[in-house]
């Protein structure tokens, strides 16, 4: 499928759901699989349907550093345990924007950069907004409930490894210094994640993101 048309019918879907709260959509994967980039070029897309959209992501609720390396920096179940702070995003964000909630949010609480707090502006979503979220992680059993809508964008592990080999070689230094964090934390941390949460078969629509410019619908609900 071309990717416009894809991106165009999957705006279409998300725009015509309604609910009495905002929409919360989880854009999941595993890392380098191409969610953040769905998830930017849905947002236009929903704007234009007429709905307001808010774009936020996980990486706006790490935990610090103390706690994410507490079971070692290498560690597989580190990653998939102790890497986010759901308390917070339940808090802060999903809570505020679902069914009886405040509708006032904030997009993030914590730099993992800097490892300090965020102080983010409490911001005000109108009813018919639509969140768009995105992150690793985010069918576990801690949050599903919490999203009206998913999507689980799906790639091989062989591909998604050469992407951040480009993509993350500034933040570790070396292609081979990539290669040896997903081979040692990141790839055995998202299969501890594909194997209890099953994901793919919770989403509301799996999207086979191996070729980004021919991306292939394998399930819709």
């Amino acid at each position: 499928m071309e990717r416009h048309v894809l991106i165009h019918d999957l705006a279409s879907r998300i725009a015509s759901l309604r609910r009495s709260h905002p929409i919360r959509v989880a854009i999941d994967g595993v890392d380098a699989a191409g969610k953040t980039t769905l998830a930017d070029e849905l947002a236009p897309y929903l704007k234009g349907c007429g709905r307001p959209v808010v774009r936020a992501s996980i990486d706006g609720f790490p935990n610090p550093a103390v706690v994410r390396r507490r079971r070692g920096p290498a560690s597989p179940e580190g990653y998939f345990h102790d890497s986010f702070n759901y308390h917070a995003l339940l808090d802060a964000l999903l809570r505020p924007l679902g069914p009886g909630g405040s509708l006032e949010f904030r997009r993030a609480v914590f730099d993992f950069r800097t490892d300090q707090p965020v102080v983010a502006p409490l911001e005000r979503a109108e009813p018919d907004t639509i969140l768009l979220f995105d992150g690793v992680f985010l069918l576990r059993p801690e949050l599903r409930d919490y999203f009206d809508f998913s999507v689980f964008v799906r790639a091989d592990f062989n591909v998604t490894v050469a992407r951040a080999e480009l993509r993350d070689v500034e933040l570790f230094g070396s292609p081979e210094a990539v290669r040896l964090r997903y081979r040692e934390r990141y790839v055995p941390g998202q299969q501890l994640y594909l194997a209890s949460a099953d994901p793919e078969r919770r989403a509301s629509v799996v999207i086979n993101n191996n070729d980004p410019l021919q991306p292939l619908v394998e399930s819709a609900v």
